[in-house]
């Protein structure tokens, strides 16, 4: 996509993985001359003939690379490990299951079924809320938040079920949103009211057998947004983005196959919100999810959505990605503080994820707000100087 002054964004890199063969990934890091090389598409203002910013490129496509060649056996043993948890699970243990296969009695799994889990469901089983924490509590909405950033990694009749006899909850939409450029519904999101005058949006992370999910984690490409700043691509993109960038409005019928993550869900949002004044909503996720998270505010902004974003009571973070430079940080905390919209990312030990895109002079990917940081044991600490230093 090129930019221009009548594009969305001023200045742009852009990695083409597929485009590229192991005698340009060589090349790039042998010359700096790469004009020709059409896996990398680049405005004149950005200077990317340094060695360091080219072995980043190389290891970004290389990886890129990498797990689109294994997307598909990744997927299948996914799907097969999901199975066999499963299975063991809805035969109680490996000794039940295989007394129950002597016997003819084996309980298959239904992968769509309202018991089947996830590998992250598997691992961890809790999905009751803390009874001790109430709405009134200030720690309500982020403990609510991190449940439900992990709860949309399960299938939708496993959600609705926690969501309806456990949360005492109701689920008021989930879907598989449409990536134009992977071509593929990589992004899910749900939405819930907790109570008349609250509703959640959570953004679906990097499952751990989604090559594509992952493919948008480590691809560094970048759009720079006139007056806002640089943002991640691949975020973007999962979010929404269309070939013309962000209009503000687009054609997308209630019957349309290919909904795409931010329209959608705003548009969900405006007839929530307008049909209960008082009610305002908050938005969450874990990972590519907390990266969303964050990002569906910033469209909002360059949409001049201003009476959404005052009903927008917080964004909370888990294990989030970086998603900018340093100006689009100072943007989004001006439009944050504006609004009065409260931001919390929650940043737990050595976790990679919070740590890229790399905050150095090369990428110049910065995080922003503030940092709550949790070390390896659970010890809490809030503070932006401390975040700094960590991460």
């Amino acid at each position: 996509m090129a930019c221009n002054e009548e594009d969305f964004c001023s200045n742009r890199l852009v990695l083409k993985p597929e485009e590229a063969g192991l005698v340009d990934l060589i090349y790039l890091l042998w010359s700096s001359n790469i004009e020709n090389r059409r896996f990398v598409d680049y405005s004149e203002e950005t200077r990317i003939t340094e060695f360091r910013r080219r072995w980043l490129i190389f290891i970004s496509v290389l990886l890129q690379k990498i797990l689109l060649s294994i997307a598909k056996p990744l997927s299948w043993v996914g799907s097969l490990f999901e199975k066999w948890l499963n299975l063991l699970s809805s035969n109680r243990d490996l000794a039940v299951l295989l007394l129950n296969l002597l016997r003819g009695n084996v309980v298959i799994p239904d992968e769509t079924s309202a018991t089947f889990k996830s590998s992250v469901a598997c691992i961890d089983w809790r999905v009751e809320l803390d009874k001790s924490i109430t709405p009134e509590n200030k720690k309500y909405h982020a403990t609510l938040s991190i449940m439900a950033a992990k709860l949309i990694y399960e299938n939708e009749a496993f959600i609705a079920s926690i969501i309806r006899d456990h949360w005492k909850m109701e689920l008021l939409g989930f879907n598989n949103f449409w990536n134009y450029y992977q071509n593929v519904p990589s992004t899910q999101a749900l939405i819930l009211e907790a109570d008349p005058k609250l509703m959640v949006v959570s953004f679906r992370g990097t499952r751990p057998f989604d090559a594509e999910a992952w493919r948008t984690d480590v691809d560094m490409s970048w759009y720079e947004l006139p007056n806002v700043g640089r943002v991640h691509s691949g975020f973007m993109k999962a979010l929404g983005l269309q070939q013309s960038g962000w209009p503000r409005e687009i054609e997308q019928g209630d019957d349309q196959q290919h909904p795409f993550a931010y329209y959608a869900i705003r548009e969900k949002l405006r007839k929530l919100l307008k049909n209960n004044h008082g009610a305002k909503f908050i938005v969450t996720g874990h990972s590519l999810g907390g990266a969303l998270a964050i990002l569906f505010p910033l469209v909002l902004a360059l949409h001049q959505e201003d009476w959404m974003l005052k009903r927008l009571e917080g964004v909370y973070t888990f294990g989030q990605p970086r998603v900018g430079d340093k100006q689009l940080g100072e943007f989004m905390e001006t439009q944050l503080r504006s609004h009065g919209v409260r931001y919390l990312r929650f940043v737990y030990s050595n976790d990679m994820v919070p740590r890229l895109p790399y905050d150095d002079s090369t990428l110049m990917f910065k995080h922003f707000g503030t940092c709550i940081y949790f070390n390896s044991f659970y010890q809490g600490q809030a503070s932006l100087f401390l975040f700094h230093i960590i991460v």
